[in-house]
Formats: structure tokens, sequence, C-alpha cells
């Protein structure tokens, strides 16, 4: 899975006029899945960003993560991220998870996400949406989940 995270003051997604989801001080994720990722996958990008530090500390280094500073989330899906634009004039979106198994992945990476403590409001998947944001800092950073071996290596046996 590939997450393209932004600290944000403020977040909001909006859908044929009506907002579907909105944070103040937090996290916007613009969330893609790849053909083949798995539940695995969204739990260990679920952890890795709800303790990701890039908040401010006292001394205004990033060394607290959402729980610490009480913020939310805002995931939103994204299967552009998957996009292949190297080639030619069209991106190449063959990468991305096919639609039915993309969906469910998404709203398990919620759920493990608002499991770790922070609010989680979501886009809607499949739809045209309109996002507004005010990036913080800027701090942008794409995180992607590793390779299944890695997974499973960091797993307690």
């Amino acid at each position: 899975m590939r997450a393209l995270v932004q600290r944000v003051t403020r977040a909001r997604c909006t859908v044929a006029g009506r907002v579907t989801g909105e944070i103040g001080a937090g996290m916007l994720i613009l969330l893609g899945a790849a053909a083949g990722d798995t539940a695995a996958d969204a739990d260990w990008l679920a952890r890795k960003l709800a303790t990701l530090r890039i908040f401010a500390d006292e001394e205004r280094l990033m060394n607290r993560d959402l729980m610490s500073v009480g913020c939310a989330a805002l995931v939103v899906p994204q299967f552009t991220l998957l996009g292949d634009a190297r080639r030619g004039r069209r991106p190449d979106f063959t990468a991305a998870a096919h639609p039915e198994d993309a969906e469910p992945l998404f709203e398990h990476f919620c759920r493990e996400l608002a499991s770790q403590g922070p609010r989680v409001e979501r886009g809607v998947f499949r739809a045209h949406m309109e996002i507004e944001l005010l990036n913080d800092g800027p701090v942008t950073l794409m995180v992607e989940s590793p390779p299944a071996a890695a997974i499973a290596l960091e797993q307690p046996s």
C-alpha cells in the first residue's frame, strides 16, 4: 500500500456538495492499494502512520505522533497514487488493485488506524471528491508498506 501523508492544520472532503470527512489539525492520508496488497499491508501502514513522528514538540522538533498530540486523520482513497507516468502522456494504472480488492483494504486500514487511537474521518471510495487542505509546514511524505516477507519478519512469534 502507498500513502501520501500531509501534516495539516485542517482538511475536508466533499462529495456532491456534502462534507463526508473533516478534521482540524492532523494528518491527511491519501491512500492507494496496489495489486497483491493484503490486510497485513494495511495493518503495517496503519501502525506506521499512527506512530509517525511528524508533529512538533516544545522545541519545534518533529518528535510527536498523532496520538501524543491528540490529532485526527482524514483518509482519502486514491488509486491514482499507483499511476505510472514514465511512458507516454497518459498514466498507466495497472499496478493499482481492482476496486473490489482495494475497497475492503481501505476500510480495513481505516479501522486499524482508528484502533490505534486517533479519530479517523474518511473520503468516499469510487466517488469524485473535492479535497481542501491547509498543509502545515509543509510536511509531506510518501510511505509504502514493505514487501510481505519483511512484514512477516516484524510479527512476534
